[in-house]
């Protein structure tokens, strides 16, 4: 018997829309020009890439490196400053982290119909948590911005764990700070292999949206697939299972009496 209580969503492909270029120049010009108004100079691009290379080998050393081992990028930035005898408070830090976060993003947007989504989920009495491959340093700001921050009952981003999807640890982590069991939880991803095969290891069911050209239309291994960011699907999904399963429960109830 499937009977869902709580929600897990990938968010960059399911909830939002994004694309993001850290390679070309733009992005690095603008880190140089935020690391330079708090007193760290770095004379050119190549000079600032190799430095923020270093430092994130060298903020995550002690860190556990695991097959699926994710770093943290904010103390790279505060290394940046530090480096040049910079003030490297972490307000700084993630004013640098910023900078260079939006001007190497070239499209970004909620999908149309999250916010509705979540509503009917909680109003429902489901729970929702956030599971993402992502930065921390990049991602909680962007959920203040969209007005996500608030909406989650719990936000697990890979780089604050240590360890990223398909990794069933991050899924472990997830389950464990919601309190649940994997047979009460459906993830609801674009990604078939961190999403969706990630939660499957974790013994999670998933639902696949398929929001990405260059991903399958179908995943087999999910319980659903929907084309798109179809959020009425996945509430139909939800809605039937836990109806299905309430009608399953109520039968063997009633088998129950008759058989004392």
């Amino acid at each position: 018997m499937t009977h869902y209580t709580t929600v897990f969503f990938d968010l960059y492909g399911t909830l939002i829309d994004i694309h993001t270029e850290e390679d070309p120049d733009a992005a690095w010009t603008a880190l140089r020009a935020a690391l330079y108004q708090n007193g760290a100079d770095y004379a050119t691009n190549s000079q600032l890439r190799n430095e923020f290379r270093r430092q994130v080998v060298r903020a995550n050393a002690t860190r556990a490196r695991t097959e699926w081992f994710e770093p943290d990028f904010l103390p790279a930035y505060r290394g940046l400053l530090e480096a040049c005898w910079a003030d490297d408070s972490l307000v700084h830090a993630r004013k640098a982290a910023w900078a260079f976060r939006r001007a190497a993003t070239t499209k970004f947007r909620l999908y149309p119909g999250v916010f509705d989504m979540l509503t009917q989920l909680r109003a429902a009495g489901l729970r929702v948590a956030l599971v993402s491959n992502a930065q921390a340093c990049y991602t909680r700001p962007e959920l203040e911005l969209t007005g996500l921050g608030d909406v989650f009952d719990e936000v697990v981003i890979s780089s604050d764990e240590g360890v990223r999807k398909p990794s069933a640890e991050l899924f472990r982590s997830a389950l464990v700070r919601m309190n649940v069991e994997p047979e009460h939880v459906v993830m609801v991803g674009n990604d078939p292999r961190n999403d969706i095969d990630g939660a499957r290891m974790a013994n999670i069911d998933g639902i696949y949206l398929h929001t990405d050209n260059h991903t399958p239309a179908q995943c087999d291994t999910a319980v659903c697939s929907l084309e798109g960011s179809d959020y009425a699907g996945v509430l139909a999904y939800i809605q039937r299972a836990n109806t299905e399963d309430g009608r399953e429960r109520e039968y063997s109830d009633t088998l129950e009496e008759k058989l004392r």
